[in-house]
């Protein structure tokens, strides 16, 4: 007799989309789900997401994954999650959402930041965490709610991103995944632990006791409950891994094991990475480190949200089609047109301020 088929599931929650695909045991997929989790804009310069139904959208993708593909959800084996990094996903004391999650693409902190470039706080950050300093890192999001709404400051709990947190509903237990918080601006690159000095050169009172301890990506962080069984079509019980940050995730999968590959991928962000054994010690702004899933090894990358972030916008403001606004894509010839969309729609983390616009209208042009 052969041997029994098992599977494993896994997860991916990014900026546009949140799908589910299950594997066999060779690694080909034998179901995969997908729904679109938009972005909540209502405010210039916001990007949020509402934490509860982000979850309800997830179980629901997962449940779909399952019942396409037949499979007992006893052969799943264990499940997996990747996701956007930084952000922040907040809990309160009760480990309820306290508000909505507020996402890397998010500009409500310019002015924060920009003070901090102004008293010179990247250049002493950098030496420690090897991250660049924007609006969408965690820090900068949990200065603005301590400075602008310090009553939900206060209910802090635990501090979240978005795989920390959809793990955290699999499984009730709460950790913060390696690859990602390591890109937080909270954590210290040489010692990997979390740093009090950080906190205090960003005026940050008190939140590194909201940290949860640092999972490794391969780790068990849980199971899977009997509540959250029910919203899933998992089985009790199944394990659930710490998981990746997703340009950690697609670098493992395009196979990045040395520094003579490079990887680029035009998502909701566009982001270019390597990985090293070493950082040199000698280098400055602007490259961001990151650790990797080999131990010893860090992913250095750069990247923007400049890319398909911008395009779900026009869908949304104009009800299109994708599969129309491809083949229409299809149609035309290479270069057809001189007018050019600048896809600063969610800001930059190059140039503080920028903005999107078009470029190159003429008194031809139509809509």
């Amino acid at each position: 007799m052969g041997n029994k088929m098992n599977y494993t599931l896994g997860i991916d929650c990014g900026g546009t989309f949140i799908k589910a695909a299950l594997f066999d045991n060779q690694g080909n997929i034998k179901a995969l789900h997908r729904e679109n989790v938009s972005v909540i804009s209502e405010t210039a310069g916001y990007a949020e997401r509402d934490m509860q139904q982000l979850w309800q959208v997830c179980a629901e993708v997962v449940r779909q994954t399952i019942a396409k593909s037949g499979v007992n959800p006893n052969a799943i084996k264990g499940v997996g999650i990747s996701a956007q990094g930084k952000g922040a996903f907040l809990l309160d004391q009760q480990n309820q959402p306290l508000g909505r999650a507020i996402l890397s693409s998010d500009q409500r902190s310019l002015a924060i930041v920009k003070q901090w470039q102004a008293d010179g706080i990247p250049e002493k950050l950098y030496p420690i965490t090897r991250q660049t300093l924007w609006t969408g890192h965690p820090v900068s999001i949990l200065r603005w709610v301590q400075d602008n709404e310090p009553e939900r400051y206060a209910q802090i709990g635990s501090v979240l991103m978005s795989h920390d947190y959809l793990r955290f509903c699999l499984t009730g237990e709460l950790f913060a995944e390696e690859t990602n918080i390591s890109e937080s601006n909270l954590y210290n690159m040489a010692t990997g632990e979390y740093d009090q000095t950080l906190a205090d050169l960003l005026g940050l009172q008190n939140i590194l006791e909201k940290l949860p301890p640092v999972i490794k990506p391969n780790q068990i962080a849980g199971y899977v409950t009997e509540a959250a069984a029910k919203l899933t079509g998992l089985a009790v019980g199944t394990p659930v891994v710490g998981g990746l940050f997703d340009v950690v995730s697609t670098a493992r999968c395009a196979d990045l094991d040395d520094e003579s590959k490079l990887n680029a991928v035009l998502g909701t962000w566009s982001v270019v990475s390597g990985i090293t054994d070493n950082i040199d010690p000698t280098q400055t702004l602007p490259f961001v480190y990151g650790r990797y899933t080999d131990e010893g090894k860090f992913i250095v990358h750069e990247a923007s949200p400049t890319s398909a972030g911008n395009l779900e916008w026009f869908v949304k403001q104009w009800k299109l089609d994708y599969a129309e606004i491809n083949q229409q894509v299809a149609n035309l010839p290479p270069a057809a047109s001189s007018v050019l969309f600048v896809p600063f729609l969610y800001g930059s983390n190059a140039g503080l301020g920028m903005q999107a616009g078009f470029y190159g209208l003429q008194a031809h042009h139509s809509p």
